[in-house]
């Protein structure tokens, strides 16, 4: 594949292009770079990056994957072939009455290599999203996810064929999977591959279909695999675990699966980041003579002192008690908000000792006081 330059500027195209726009602009530029129009030294490489592009975000499929992973979402899953064999050249180029197909373009680019057969392929990557709690993020947690995958078959261990037989080589094509003729263009001559109608590229039929798979020689189980969590992880973060996606093709290694990590809400703790926030109420005696009083935290009690005259609202910190980094290092803190809470029923006693402070504060005009402080002429 080409650098990992982004495919939309590539094409001169905004991310919520639509595809005629999409087309549209890679016909432009294809018209524009082809080797056999353009003599430039860098037109070639330039054709292949714009047809790589419009190969992906041409695809539907394709273009998900890229708009939600990038390039991570296409390498590895698909081959320079699957990019180029997705591309309706005769869609495209129809109207200009000549053949700018797939084959010939692949020809230019890989010369002998394209009369080769389908090689090993790696496995499609998989998904699969779980949902802990907040306190299992803070420690880390294994646990164990269940999802489809494709499997090789073990009936016919992954040949598509019945057990006791074979696939047999394609009378069509001879083993190649290919088939091609030679058409004279604009361009000058090209040879046109395509792939075998009858074997479908792979070089070999089967007569007898396995009856598991039905001949496909894969075949969908449930998959159960067990998934640390790293203290610390977050909303949204993804864990790859190598080889545990769909099996390859021809051979080739499986893909990977990628767990998608969700925080269940908390019904006391607010998490931004690394720190944790949190709301404590205390009474008014605590606020006004201050105290120390015992705090959650996700480990468990901490003591935090409230010094005297603490107002509502006050924000306070307690350094390391927060989430673990996930870089390996560190912790966050816990910020508690204390809120002074309005008792809204009132013992005997109680209401007797509000009404002796009310006329404490009333003798001292504190609120008097407050009230002239706004309401006085300023020099």
């Amino acid at each position: 594949m080409t650098a990992k330059k982004d495919y939309y500027e590539i094409l001169g195209v905004p991310r919520n292009a639509s595809k005629e726009e999409i087309k549209k602009a890679y016909r432009r530029l294809a018209l524009k770079y082809h080797p056999d129009r353009n003599k430039s030294p860098d037109a070639e490489e330039k054709f292949k990056e714009i047809s790589e592009a419009y190969g992906v975000l041409s695809d539907d499929a394709k273009r998900a994957q890229y708009d939600r992973w990038g390039h991570a979402g296409i390498e590895g899953r698909y081959t320079a072939e699957d990019i180029f064999r997705s591309i309706n050249f005769d869609d495209i180029f129809g109207d200009l009455g000549f053949d700018f197909g797939f084959d010939s373009i692949f020809d230019m680019f890989f010369g002998r290599r394209r009369s080769q057969r389908t090689g090993p392929r790696k496995g499609a990557d998989l998904r699969t999203d779980i949902e802990i709690t907040l306190e299992e993020a803070y420690r880390g947690v294994e646990t164990t996810v269940t999802y489809p995958r494709l499997e090789k078959c073990g009936e016919c261990n992954g040949s598509g064929a019945e057990p006791g037989t074979s696939p047999i080589t394609c009378p069509n094509c001879g083993g190649s999977g290919q088939t091609s003729y030679t058409k004279r263009t604009p361009f000058g001559h090209f040879t046109s591959v395509s792939t075998c109608g009858r074997c479908g590229g792979k070089g070999t039929i089967i007569e007898k279909p396995c009856r598991e798979c039905k001949g496909s020689g894969v075949v969908q189980r449930k998959r159960k695999v067990l998934v640390k969590i790293p203290p610390g992880v977050d909303e949204g973060s993804r864990l790859r675990i190598p080889g545990e996606g769909e099996v390859g093709e021809n051979g080739g290694p499986p893909g990977d699966l990628y767990v998608v990590v969700h925080i269940k809400p908390h019904k006391f703790f607010i998490r931004e980041g690394d720190d944790i926030l949190c709301e404590i109420p205390i009474t008014f005696s605590q606020a006004a003579l201050g105290t120390t009083i015992e705090v959650p935290t996700l480990d468990g009690k901490a003591k935090l002192k409230i010094p005297s005259g603490t107002q509502s609202g006050t924000i306070f910190r307690l350094r390391g008690k927060g989430m673990p980094s996930l870089k390996g290092y560190g912790r966050g803190d816990q910020h508690v908000r204390v809120i002074v809470k309005t008792p809204t029923k009132l013992t005997r006693k109680q209401r007797e000792l509000f009404e002796e402070l009310a006329k404490i504060e009333n003798d001292q005009g504190i609120i008097s006081r407050v009230i002239n402080a706004f309401t006085s002429p300023r020099s």
